[in-house]
């Protein structure tokens, strides 16, 4: 069963929001053999220009189902964040799926879905991942504003550094919204 954690920022959650984002998010429990017993955690913006975003993370055993989207329309919005998970469980069921049948000679499911749909998923083009380019270097050490200017000067979205205080590797990165993020290592 998938329960719901819905916030709003800068817009109220009514009754029929509620209503029409656990209808349409409820449609990726089909996808599952046995109930699924996890928490979609919603988040529902809005800001200055009408712009809309939609956040939602759903965590479970194996997995952690994300996707966001903007757009003028939250119902919309609401929409391609259902389609992008279908997309993401999809991608998933076929990799755990593969490697699944690699190990086990071809026996057993993990997941459920339309005959329909796991010919598309068989038939979409496989992602590779492959590694162009490799790069080493000696992390200095420096505080976080520092490590904001370097990633600046050098024009990158983030940048990796040992802070100086703690002698832990962190990160520094360029959000979206223009902001800075930080991830810290333990």
């Amino acid at each position: 069963m998938l329960n719901f954690n819905i916030r709003g920022e800068n817009v109220d959650v009514t009754p029929a929001i509620r209503e029409y984002v656990e209808t349409k998010i409820e449609k990726i429990e089909r996808f599952f053999t046995t109930d699924i017993n996890a928490t979609a955690n919603v988040n529902l913006k809005v800001y200055s220009d009408k712009q809309t975003k939609i956040e939602v993370t759903v965590p479970m055993k194996n997995v952690t189902l994300r996707a966001e989207e903007r757009n003028a329309d939250m119902y919309a919005a609401i929409d391609l964040i259902v389609d992008k998970l279908e997309r993401q469980i999809r991608k998933h069921k076929t990799k755990v799926n593969r490697k699944f049948r690699e190990r086990d000679g071809g026996v057993g499911v993990y997941f459920a879905a339309q005959a329909e749909e796991e010919a598309q998923a068989a038939d979409a083009p496989e992602e590779e991942y492959t590694i162009v380019r490799t790069k080493q270097f000696d992390l200095k050490p420096m505080d976080t504003e520092e490590a904001i200017l370097q990633m600046n000067m050098l024009g990158h979205d983030f940048y990796i550094y040992t802070e100086a205080e703690t002698n832990g590797t962190n990160i520094v990165y360029k959000r979206k919204d223009g902001k800075y993020g930080l991830i810290e290592t333990n």
